[in-house]
């Protein structure tokens, strides 16, 4: 019996042993930049974790100086990130909807084909996309990348939210049939109340997907005042003429601050959201 209880305590000791390893190897580089954008000069290297001095020249620096425009991209990325997010969040609820609530003719080739699309990494098609784009004028604005980004919303997010929808009871919709709703009344009278936690883990994950990429927005943005601030924080540091470090620590950390923010106040819908969509499929 106390074998029993040593190995008992030994496997607990090293799993716990192993999470703490993997908590600080993912938040010390974090809390390393994050120090690292209140340090003064523009070396992001230093012999002790925590400055001598702290500064916030950096943070003033992005929105002053004449060699960034800060101000400018963060704005960009806003309005990308916002028009993609309430654009793909729709097209994924009408498209859950249609294969949760209706039975019509190549349903399951539909959803197989949406399945199988969604295996593939996004950037194999870019080459497609940009060929597209350049042939209908649309290279270097921020409606096309609004477009590509809402487009593939559905693609990602059909299947956890039309596992949510098959949660809702049939019978709400025929009751309300009953009364003569239509099925558009249906949808946003009962549907959609009913589904915040699903429509907020959307919503989010949709929102982050535009607001951090870099590969896309590369490809298709050219001049500085349409980049988004994943490019013009690359920029910053992508030559030996602009490695200036700390201004880039403090723009990583002015990205992560809405980002942190939405997830500490929303973490209890998107934990319900996820785990209610991925309970029948």
């Amino acid at each position: 019996m106390s074998g029993r209880k040593v190995r008992r305590g030994f496997r607990l000791g090293l799993s716990y042993l192993v999470l703490v390893i993997l908590s600080v190897c993912a938040v010390y580089p974090a809390l390393w930049v994050v120090l690292g954008s209140f340090r003064p000069g523009k070396s992001l290297y230093s012999k002790t974790l925590i400055p001598e001095t702290f500064t916030l020249d950096h943070y003033r620096e992005l929105f002053t100086s004449k060699s960034f425009m800060f101000g400018q991209w963060y704005l960009n990325t806003l309005k990308i990130a916002t028009c993609s997010m309430i654009i793909g969040v729709f097209l994924t609820l009408l498209t859950s909807y249609a294969v949760s609530r209706f039975r019509f003719r190549w349903r399951k080739t539909a959803l197989s084909t949406v399945l199988i699309l969604g295996m593939f990494p996004g950037f194999m098609s870019m080459i497609a996309i940009y060929l597209l784009l350049k042939e209908w004028h649309l290279l270097d604005t921020h409606l096309a990348l609004i477009v590509v980004y809402a487009a593939g919303a559905p693609l990602g997010g059909t299947f956890i939210a039309k596992g949510f929808l098959d949660t809702i009871p049939r019978t709400l919709d025929e009751a309300a049939k009953i009364d003569g709703a239509s099925n558009w009344k249906i949808f946003t009278r009962i549907i959609l109340p009913l589904s915040k936690p699903m429509i907020t883990y959307m919503a989010l994950t949709q929102f982050v997907g535009p607001w951090v990429d870099y590969i896309f927005a590369r490809l298709v943005l050219r001049t500085k005042e349409n980049w988004t601030l994943a490019v013009g924080l690359y920029d910053m540091v992508a030559s030996n003429q602009n490695t200036n470090f700390t201004a880039f620590s403090a723009g990583a950390v002015l990205i992560a601050v809405p980002i942190t923010i939405l997830f500490i106040f929303l973490q209890r819908l998107l934990v319900d959201g996820l785990t209610s969509g991925a309970s029948k499929g």
